[in-house]
């Protein structure tokens, strides 16, 4: 390593090392710093993506798609089952491959990558970032840079110690746990989620195929519900009853910030993506797509700063993130408030209705319309989403 770079990025996930990718287009020199041994492991993700929001970053290739997913199930607390016809395709990732991919092409880029490096604080001058200290190979090193982007997740330490406040509540923050299990029979082209009490209350369970009898199997709960029976306690007894017989490869578990995007995700000096930045879409706790879209916008911001040394330009940041996912995510907001807080009973109710339909007519759409049904607040929340 150098001791100064126009960009460093502290975190080597998907939105990192898109920041990294882009920023290096702009004619930055840009360096990754991944606390980890290895880009891409371990794996804390579902790993689940759509075809619309992948091809823009990348070409989807089977070496990092374990499966391609053309429907989903989704299962009401009494086991009745809506299959609503959905356009396009969706693939469960191979996170290991794709995140090491995705570096890869950060490095064709010009960015230098590197792991096993542990940032364990940033420095400061009147008010602005102007680099980190890193523990790399026994030493503790200063390394300058004119932007520090942070990329290191849930509760960003890098956005702490720069002054931002990067706690979530226990209201938006949601416990998760996940194996993956082989020996499991499931369709492997389509994705299924369980709702209500009995499986994950405050949330949905998910079963996502990976190929040859594999699969991600998970759940997210509300924080609060977990006090009183942990995640990984409804995931064991879901698998008892499901899979009894499945050999359980990986287990992981921790938290999902499914809040609103930070108030403030920039300073002199510093950006935030990704969860650092709570970019996760609220309803689903998905964060791949969106944290790459923030990455792209981060890393072409930062390497324009670079140029110019102008922080003011660090607005435009914020400014095309809201444009672009913000304010949606502003709006599933409001609809998770709801939508979680649904009695087992109206869950129930809403796929019995649905199921009644011709298959060709059980669409999403019909499913929000229900669901407005028996909570008429929803519309206003679902007009804006759908026509804004």
């Amino acid at each position: 390593m150098k001791d100064s770079y126009d960009v460093i990025i502290v975190g080597g996930g998907p939105a990192g090392t898109t920041a990294a990718r882009h920023a290096a287009m702009g004619g930055a020199k840009v360096l990754v710093l991944e606390k980890d041994r290895e880009i891409g492991v371990p794996v804390r993700c579902g790993e689940a993506v759509d075809h619309e929001g992948l091809a823009p970053f990348i070409q989807p290739d089977k070496k990092f798609i374990a499966s391609e997913i053309r429907s989903f199930k989704l299962i009401a607390p009494d086991g009745t089952v809506v299959k609503p016809n959905i356009e396009g395709l969706g693939y469960v990732l191979d996170r290991k491959v794709f995140d090491y991919e995705l570096a890869r092409i950060a490095a064709d880029e010009g960015a230098e990558i590197v792991t096993k490096a542990y940032v364990d604080g940033v420095e400061k001058r009147d008010g602005t970032v102007t680099g980190v200290t890193v523990q790399y190979q026994g030493n503790r090193l200063k390394l300058r840079s004119k932007i520090v982007i942070g990329a290191d997740g849930v509760e960003s330490r890098v956005g702490r110690w720069a002054g931002i406040d990067t706690t979530v509540s226990m209201h938006d923050m949601e416990s998760a746990a996940q194996v993956t299990a082989a020996n499991i029979d499931v369709e492997q082209d389509t994705c299924c989620f369980y709702f209500g009490e009995r499986y994950a209350p405050g949330g949905y369970l998910w079963v996502f195929p990976k190929g040859n009898k594999t699969a991600n199997v998970g759940l997210a709960v509300a924080a609060d519900r977990s006090k009183q029976k942990h995640a990984l306690k409804f995931l064991e007894e879901f698998m008892e009853e499901m899979y009894p017989n499945a050999a359980v490869l990986t287990k992981l578990a921790g938290g999902v910030p499914c809040a609103e995007t930070l108030e403030k995700i920039t300073m002199p000096g510093l950006m935030l993506v990704g969860d650092a930045a709570h970019q996760v879409n609220p309803v689903s706790g998905g964060g791949i797509i969106s944290g790459m879209i923030a990455g792209k916008i981060a890393g072409s911001v930062a390497a324009e700063v670079a140029r110019s040394n102008d922080m003011n330009l660090l607005g435009r940041y914020e400014k095309e993130w809201r444009d672009s996912l913000g304010i949606r995510h502003h709006r599933y907001y409001g609809i998770k408030k709801v939508i979680y807080k649904f009695r087992d009973s109206e869950l129930n109710s809403i796929a019995a209705e649905i199921s009644k339909l011709p298959e060709k007519d059980q669409t999403l759409g019909a499913l929000f319309k229900q669901a407005v049904v028996k909570h008429p607040l929803l519309i206003l929340d679902v007009m804006k989403l759908f026509f804004a």
